[in-house]
């Protein structure tokens, strides 16, 4: 390695940077612990309390779960009670025990769908659950995967299928890029957990369709939304452009998380002995860059907006922690794998930015929605609910980019 990528890595690798990371996720481990309700977890508002009636929610628990689970497995004394509490949320009244999956919220009544983006992190917190030693967490793992594998998963279309009604028919003339996306990351650890890397055949069939496909031929814009038959729909929710999970126009922050699971899916596949498309890093870092061109100060204020239109205009100007911590996450592993202090600069760049506008060090965690001002908002996203993506970010740079997360840090593995 010559002098300049020493140089370019050394906030990387920095002791006081790593510190600062270990200290602010477990700020953010403490303030999540709030959500505990009976039969799950719940969301929290600004300034980490549940709202009187808070109900606990499958997608939720399902990602406390799999963060205390990590936060176990990284060695934080207190958290192994808060994950068993999540498995049991997952095994209880969550759990469809007549049709088999999972509801939205405990005891789904009979009009409730299956969503495979919600499996896809019952999985992923199963898995999680299963290195940290948590007694029930096999019978969560075999249940979800067998789950995955009779309904979801399609090996016609090489990706998951998107929803089904509670008795698995009518299924939704619909697929999702954000569901496949969250389920490569899934398969990722559940070919680490189970040994099986078909797993990882599966991921790299995804990231082909949605990504080398599908995104390569649209200047490396993901197209999120597609028909049944995997021909996009670019005007999807044209008059809801600010959806949750659906959102109108082509979404930076996905850009940036795909950048960053196609190196974690390369380096795994290489890891397992399995050969490694040489388009993995290429389309890593035409995501990454797109993004940053395209989101970042677009509309002249710093950070990433939320969506943008296909000439690349803005349409929601919103800034959402997730997307910058994905930015930092993506950064880093680009970083890890080429050396460039372009991603350095952009490491830094991101987390400098999160620190001044997102990080509360008053009522605690992270801002989850800045304005076009960079002032807190709540339109979109209220409240403090989310850990998952802010505490990943905080974690992900301390390790090499295969294996995944979980197994990365029950194994102590150092970083290459």
């Amino acid at each position: 390695m010559n002098t300049s990528n020493l140089l370019s890595t050394r906030w990387l690798d920095a002791p006081a940077h790593s510190a600062w990371r270990l200290a602010e996720a477990q700020r953010l481990l403490a303030f999540a612990k709030a959500s505990k309700l009976p039969d799950g977890f719940g969301n929290l508002d600004a300034k980490g309390q549940l709202a009187p009636g808070a109900r606990a929610e499958t997608m939720n628990t399902a990602r406390m779960t799999h963060c205390f689970a990590l936060a176990h497995l990284q060695g934080v004394p207190g958290y192994l009670a808060h994950a068993e509490h999540g498995v049991a949320a997952l095994r209880g009244a969550m759990q469809d025990a007549t049709y088999g999956g999972w509801f939205a919220q405990p005891g789904g009544h009979s009009e409730s769908g299956k969503a495979a983006y919600l499996h896809a992190f019952v999985a992923l917190a199963a898995s999680s659950a299963v290195l940290a030693g948590i007694a029930d967490a096999p019978a969560l793992l075999a249940d979800a995967t067998e789950v995955i594998e009779t309904h979801f998963w399609s090996e016609e279309e090489g990706a998951l299928r998107e929803t089904f009604s509670r008795t698995w028919q009518l299924p939704e003339p619909y697929r999702g890029a954000n569901s496949n996306m969250h389920a490569t990351e899934a398969f990722l650890a559940l070919a680490d957990v189970t040994g099986n890397s078909l797993w990882l055949q599966r991921a790299l069939r995804i990231s082909e369709r949605i990504i080398h496909g599908h995104a390569a031929a649209n200047g490396y814009r993901v197209i999120e939304h597609f028909d049944a038959f995997w021909q996009p729909l670019p005007q999807y929710n044209h008059d809801h452009p600010a959806d949750h999970f659906r959102p109108y126009g082509t979404t930076p922050g996905h850009a940036l998380e795909w950048a960053r699971l196609l190196l974690h899916l390369e380096a795994s596949l290489e890891r397992a002995g399995l050969h490694a498309p040489g388009w993995l890093p290429g389309c890593a870092r035409a995501l990454f860059d797109g993004a940053c061109q395209h989101a970042w100060n677009v509309d002249g204020a710093p950070g990433f907006v939320y969506t943008l239109d296909w000439a690349d205009r803005p349409v929601v100007h919103a800034r959402l922690h997730w997307v910058h911590a994905e930015a930092c996450a993506g950064a880093a592993a680009l970083l890890q794998r080429t050396g460039e202090a372009h991603y350095e600069h952009w490491y830094r760049r991101c987390w400098g930015f999160i620190a001044n506008h997102f990080i509360d060090p008053v009522a605690g965690s992270w801002h989850h929605e800045l304005d076009a001002h960079n002032q807190p908002a709540g339109s979109i996203w209220p409240g403090k609910p989310d850990l998952y993506h802010a505490y990943q970010a905080l974690l992900l740079p301390g390790l090499p980019l295969a294996p995944s997360l979980a197994s990365g840090l029950a194994g102590n593995v150092t970083k290459r």
